[in-house]
């Protein structure tokens, strides 16, 4: 029986994935897994116990990805189950910065007494005017599964699409739409588009990547997009720029003291993922790489361990071990193996950064000494008996 605990709400469509020998917990201290969304993990201390940590969404910003590394907690993210919900609010956004059509419903309601509001309203409306999108030019920095769904609409509503991502994965590439050109200087997008969206992670590199340096590059006029994380800009700049009339509108998803309100700031309270398919996608994501972690072993959509893949388990025992990525751990696995008498089907070993990962299919059930060998072996973080 696995033990799993929610650190927020899950959609229940998601936990209805998990089979009877799962059963969900209250206390920490009890789970093998947990299930989180927004909930701040940093500074929480985890159980020995604990196996894995799935986020239902994409960002793992409130997750310490170092600390559950270092002991042996793979942390999963569900990346692609909520892009058709923020590809959506970027399209919205496109649109409501191309007219005040939020200026447009304010009069509206503040007029809504007023029985010449019809008449009134065919003087009022050209202060609320603006442009069709059909045309403009818009930059895409980032495609990854979101960016990648936002070029291909963009296309279909006749804009001509630029998108710059000197990452992107083959995937992507074949999901991206021919009409789509692809960049590889990104001060091209700042000089050429009329509307610039912004799609990659948080990282040390990307944290204010749009900074008075890039703005300086653009467009007079221009509309910038932030559907991904509000510290990939520096929006002290944004606004400064927005009353110099250098950008038109600044569009984002995250409310903070800087934004709200400023002039010409469309912001939006974090609604990207927020519809009933996009959290029921992410929970049943989750809820998949859960089990296929702690039923098999298999690792996909990690962000701290490297993926890997045996398939089910065939043989009268899986081990599973999270350790550093240091040399001649394998061969220190292997001789233990071989010293015990265990003759090894299938393995496999696989490294991202400063972590790796073992697998070995074993034509004899695993003993307690063995783990205990295993776990001896200086830089092994978590040694797992699957089967």
């Amino acid at each position: 029986m696995y033990q799993y605990k929610c650190m927020n709400q899950i959609a229940k469509f998601g936990l209805d994935h998990f089979t009877r020998d799962y059963a969900e917990v209250e206390e920490i201290e009890e789970a093998d897994a947990l299930l989180v969304r927004s909930a701040a993990l940093h500074d929480m201390e985890f159980p020995k116990n604990l196996k894995t940590i799935a986020r239902a969404g994409a960002g793992v910003n409130n997750i310490p990805l170092g600390k559950c590394a270092e002991q042996g907690i793979v942390v999963f993210n569900t990346p692609g189950a909520n892009a058709n919900g923020v590809k959506e609010l970027v399209l919205a956004g496109l649109l409501l910065a191309a007219r005040d059509i939020i200026g447009g419903v304010n009069w509206v309601q503040s007029e809504r007494m007023n029985e010449e509001i019809s008449k009134l309203a065919e003087k009022q409306k050209k202060q609320f005017a603006g442009h069709e999108i059909e045309g403009k030019k818009l930059g895409i920095i980032g495609l990854g599964a979101i960016g990648v769904k936002v070029a291909n609409a963009a296309v279909h509503l006749g804009m001509e699409v630029l998108g710059y991502d000197p990452y992107i994965s083959v995937d992507a590439a074949w999901n991206l739409s021919r009409s789509i050109r692809h960049i590889t200087n990104v001060d091209d997008i700042y000089r050429e588009c009329d509307y610039i969206t912004i799609h990659v992670p948080l990282l040390e590199s990307t944290k204010k990547m749009i900074n008075t340096e890039a703005i300086e590059k653009m467009k007079d006029g221009v509309v910038v997009l932030n559907f991904a994380r509000d510290l990939l800009v520096d929006e002290d700049a944004m606004v400064l720029a927005l009353k110099k009339g250098k950008v038109k509108r600044y569009v984002s998803d995250f409310p903070n003291p800087t934004t709200a309100g400023a002039k010409g700031c469309i912001v939006i309270p974090h609604l990207g993922a927020s519809t009933e398919e996009a959290e029921e996608n992410c929970a049943r994501m989750a809820v998949k790489e859960v089990r296929c972690y702690l039923e098999h072993g298999n690792i996909k959509n990690s962000v701290n361990y490297p993926d890997c893949d045996m398939g089910i388990p065939s043989y009268p025992a899986r081990v599973a071990i999270c350790h550093r990525n240091v040399k001649n751990m394998l061969s220190q696995f292997t001789t233990i193996l071989g010293q015990a008498n265990y003759n090894i089907g299938n393995m496999t070993n696989k490294s991202r950064g400063d972590y790796a990962y073992s697998m070995f299919d074993l034509e004899s059930p695993a003993s307690r000494e063995l783990v205990e060998q295993l776990e001896a072996v200086d830089g092994v973080l978590k040694v797992r008996v699957i089967c």
